[in-house]
């Protein structure tokens, strides 16, 4: 029986994935003409490497690109704070799912990034934890994430299902032998899921699927 939801955040409970990349692309133009295509970028990301790998393949170095970095985040921000990261409904789906799951949050965002993206917003209200990048050693695809996650609700794999919209977050989910529901995201849309459990095509199917075997 499914008691614990662990949801990723970016692209699940908000839409800001497109704005991490645009604000990569901007950085790494201005600081060494290099144009970050949008297929190499989600090549990058499925497979759990930086938005840096076109620089370092280059030979730059980790000093140069630090100051980039520092500056891509200071793009990122900007855009969080700027443009429209809502998903429909989302308080709403939450809402219902919190009837009958407990729920915490699994990400690879900083924690500042995250506390941008949550200021009022009222998602975090319906959370048990939120662990940041911060708070693992090592990031997604690495099972770490979502075992840190299954420890802290004290719950085993069969309990817990995962929520994610990325094929380094399925791979997470997948190495730490909990069941991934993939949400449907025209940003990651050319990444493979054949490993997930359920498909959907957006979060309010989560309320009904939930209803099925996986919780019976």
């Amino acid at each position: 029986m499914k008691k614990y939801i662990l949801f990723d955040n970016d692209g699940v409970l908000v839409e800001t994935e497109i704005w991490y990349y645009e604000a990569s692309k901007k950085a790494l133009k201005e600081f060494f003409d290099i144009n970050l295509q949008f297929d190499e970028y989600m090549d990058i990301m499925a497979h759990g490497k930086t938005a840096w790998e076109p620089a370092l393949k280059l030979g730059l170095s980790e000093e140069k690109i630090a100051v980039a970095r520092d500056k891509r985040n200071q793009y990122y921000q900007q855009f969080l704070r700027t443009e429209n990261i809502e998903i429909e409904n989302v308080k709403d789906i939450l809402h219902q799912l919190s009837q009958n799951f407990q729920m915490g949050i699994v990400t690879t965002s900083r924690r500042v990034d995250f506390e941008i993206i949550h200021h009022n917003r009222g998602i975090t209200d319906f959370m048990d934890f939120v662990l940041c990048e911060e708070d693992y050693t090592h990031a997604k695809p690495h099972p770490e994430p979502y075992l840190t996650g299954l420890k802290l609700f004290d719950a085993s794999k069969n309990e817990a299902i995962v929520v994610e919209d990325s094929q380094r977050g399925l791979t997470s989910a997948y190495q730490a032998g909990i069941e991934c529901v993939v949400v449907h995201n025209e940003f990651t849309k050319t990444h493979d899921f054949s490993k997930a459990t359920y498909k959907i095509e957006k979060l309010s199917e989560l309320v009904n699927l939930l209803k099925f075997p996986t919780n019976s």
